[in-house]
């Protein structure tokens, strides 16, 4: 079978998630299509897919493609979506964040748009919808798609009861985590062996609709001004391994204090599970594919605080958990400033949060003093302690697995 397949560009858990899909599917013809961070983690990650065409074709060129492919296969690229259905393949979409999609109209409405969809090309039925939001357009592009498999999290079932209360058959089905099974099996068989790092930090792949490496960067300048008192502050962490799409290619570096060090750079996805699985410590930006490997891996991170919306909203939805109760929030240190309910503003609001802490010593050393708590709380957590932490989220996040669903969807 010929799949060509794409991925959201915002941050490395869309692209993360297709290369794990990819990879479980690694029986048929795989082609990724898409530009931006999705392509950067497509190329970092080379081996789990057949051809990487990036830049995107055109897309008359696309709509060559397709017509010639079996199935089209997208993480949250609600573009990709309208491509398949405007040349009549039959599209899987798989999304881990079904449960975060703001709706600014009701879900029949959004339905009737999808209902009168003109298919005449791409430009016409772009145009169609234009007037719905980004959130909107990925709930669309579920109501378009054949199959619509979502990850499991707090609220993800009462959408699917909305969708169901529409009477329409494309109603999505819950899955387990999309995360990469045989490259997790791997890692926990070569678990045993001992670390050359303390600690791993991951701060995934950054990029969305507002943040970049050079604009917008608050929080990267914030963690960049943090390294090195990390190092004087926790001598036992002699070696950290700081990982992410900030440090991908010539943007790597290492920082030292004192004899210690911290090696920033962006690893490929199956080198960061056996840093996960095999490093005694691990701290994240709270994304959910990252959150999902490490409980695979049996490990319970520390969460760093928040890049941008959507990770304020995964601590949240986790708020009886001990992985939200201990995470560090940039609102919570700055609770002059709310941060609002919504996808771009919010996300704004966090980028200013973070320019304030940065460039505010009393506001920085705040934020030290409150990580280092922070750190010293998960350092003293027991055996036990962890274990029960880990079980939690899975309870909160579990689903069927993913290979069962994916083989259904794709029969």
């Amino acid at each position: 079978m010929r799949l060509v397949m794409g991925a959201q560009n915002c941050g490395f858990g869309p692209a993360a998630e297709l290369v794990a899909v990819s990879r479980a599917l690694s029986g048929h013809e795989r082609i990724f299509v898409g530009d931006g961070v999705a392509a950067e983690f497509a190329h970092c990650n080379p081996d789990a897919f057949d051809e990487i065409r990036s830049p995107a074709p055109r897309d008359a060129d696309l709509s060559r493609l397709l017509a010639g492919c079996d199935r089209v296969v997208s993480v949250m690229d609600a573009d990709l979506v309208l491509h398949g259905v405007l040349a009549d393949r039959p599209v899987v979409l798989l999304d881990s964040l079904f449960a975060f999609w703001r709706l600014e109209r009701p879900l029949a409405e959004i339905l009737r748009l999808c209902e009168t969809l003109p298919r005449s090309g791409f430009g016409a039925a772009d145009r169609h919808l234009g007037e719905l939001s980004p959130h909107e357009r990925v709930v669309a592009a579920h109501l378009l798609a054949t199959h619509g498999l979502v990850q499991n999290f707090p609220g993800v079932r009462q959408r699917i009861a909305e969708f169901a209360g529409l009477g329409v058959g494309r109603v999505p089905r819950t899955t387990g985590a999309l995360v990469d099974h045989d490259g997790l099996r791997a890692a926990a068989s070569a678990a045993p062996a001992a670390s050359e790092y303390d600690l791993l930090i991951n701060l995934g792949g950054f990029r969305n609709f507002l943040l970049d490496f050079d604009e917008h960067n608050d929080y990267l300048l914030l963690i960049e001004r943090w390294l090195p008192d990390l190092l004087r502050d926790w001598p036992r962490f002699r070696r950290v391994l700081v990982c992410g799409g900030p440090f991908g290619g010539r943007r790597a570096r290492t920082v030292t204090v004192d004899g210690r060090r911290a090696d920033c750079r962006l690893v490929p996805q199956r080198e960061l599970l056996r840093h996960v699985a095999s490093t005694p410590h691990y701290l994240l930006t709270p994304g959910l594919t990252a959150l999902h490997e490490a409980l695979a891996l049996g490990r319970l991170p520390l969460a760093l605080p928040e890049q941008h919306y959507a990770h304020l909203f995964t601590v949240r939805r986790l708020e009886r958990t001990l992985f939200a109760k201990t995470a560090v929030g940039l609102a919570d240190l700055l609770p002059d400033r709310p941060v609002p309910e919504d996808d771009f503003t919010g996300t704004a609001a966090l980028v200013e949060l973070a320019g304030r802490i940065r460039r505010d010593d009393g506001h920085y050393d705040r934020f030290r003093r409150c990580l280092n708590e922070r750190i010293g709380q998960y350092l003293a957590l027991g055996a036990a302690e962890r274990r029960s932490a880990v079980e939690e989220l899975r309870a909160a996040m579990d689903g069927p697995p993913l290979g069962e669903v994916l083989a259904e969807a794709l029969r």
